[in-house]
């Protein structure tokens, strides 16, 4: 095992996938010289050169487009977009090409490529640049969307992504670049579709993904305090979800509260809420909680900023509430 940030286990991912298939190749803005905004891909380009790790102009759409296409063509791409802000620019060559070809063409065709991406507020980078935006990607079959919150998830769940035949959307979190946790050596691959539970508990089970994870854990440290022993639930996926992990949880905890970084407004946490409200119903013995961003752009003021986001505090009154 060895301690690496989020960043170095994608940086780490991508150079073992590269040595490995040498069908995998990287391109987006700033990603080679400059080594992406946040050096995720630094010093690649002089390890892999420049026909394998390519600088393009700004041109989210035609960059996604371009990623179907080679795809289409047997080669691996792995595409990154600056900002998950820029995906509404990417949703036609998803929805219209990469989502559908595979389906359309009864299996002769694959789609295998990874969009990388970063999302989320609390970097005070303003309305333009802190967007969650899980809900507009995981809406779309023929996807799947991945939202790793650790270390060890970002370097296993990138390896499997890059593996896969399916398009697939890899939300990171600006501010979980720098967490560092202890990442296994060698081969480490982790299953996509399949959740973890970051922490045990009996009487409420808290569903969340990405930075929101450790907003809960955090949450869960107060609740211990309490006497209420709430169980984190790290979605790892959002498409495929893991309902399976989800309803063993309820039925040991028979409450639930959802958390997702998005706008709550028809946000992911929605889906959750329906989701287990369609398959547990008769084991909860509480309404499902959700928690989510207000409903407003977020704002650059700090203070502001931190008012909108979920945090810990909201999350455990909304466990309170739940098992009151």
């Amino acid at each position: 095992m060895a301690l690496m940030r989020y960043a170095e286990a994608l940086r780490a991912a991508l150079r073992e996938e590269m040595q490995r298939d040498p069908d995998v190749w990287l391109f987006g803005e700033d990603i080679a010289v400059y080594g992406g905004v946040f050096k995720v891909t630094r010093d690649l380009v002089q390890e892999f050169g420049p026909e394998r790790v390519r600088d393009t102009p700004i041109s989210e759409q035609t960059l996604t487009a371009m990623a179907a296409s080679a795809a289409m063509t047997g080669t691996r791409p792995v595409l990154e977009i600056m900002y998950a802000d820029f995906l509404p620019l990417s949703i036609d060559a998803l929805i219209n090409q990469a989502s559908i070809y595979n389906y359309i063409w009864d299996g002769q065709v694959t789609m295998p490529f990874v969009l990388r991406t970063q999302g989320g507020g609390g970097a005070g980078a303003g309305a333009q640049h802190s967007k969650s935006l899980d809900a507009l990607v995981a809406h779309i079959p023929g996807l799947k969307v991945v939202a790793p919150a650790t270390a060890a998830d970002a370097k296993g769940l990138l390896k499997a992504a890059i593996r896969d035949d399916h398009p697939v959307v890899f939300l990171e979190h600006k501010l979980l670049y720098n967490i560092r946790d202890e990442v296994p050596d060698g081969e480490h691959m982790v299953e996509i579709g399949r959740a973890r539970i970051a922490r045990p508990g009996r009487h409420v089970s808290i569903v969340a993904s990405s930075r929101m994870v450790h907003e809960s854990l955090k949450a869960a440290d107060v609740l211990a305090g309490e006497g209420i022993e709430a169980e984190v639930i790290d979605l790892r996926t959002l498409r495929p979800l893991d309902r399976d992990t989800i309803v063993a949880s309820i039925r040991r905890t028979h409450h639930a509260v959802v958390v997702n970084e998005g706008w709550r407004f028809c946000g992911y946490g929605a889906e959750l809420s329906a989701t287990i409200m369609e398959a547990a119903f008769d084991d909860l013995d509480a309404p499902v909680e959700r928690v989510g961003t207000l409903d407003i752009p977020i704002p650059y003021s700090e203070p502001l900023e931190n008012a909108v986001l979920p945090s810990a505090a909201v999350i455990a009154a909304a466990a309170r509430r739940a098992v009151a």
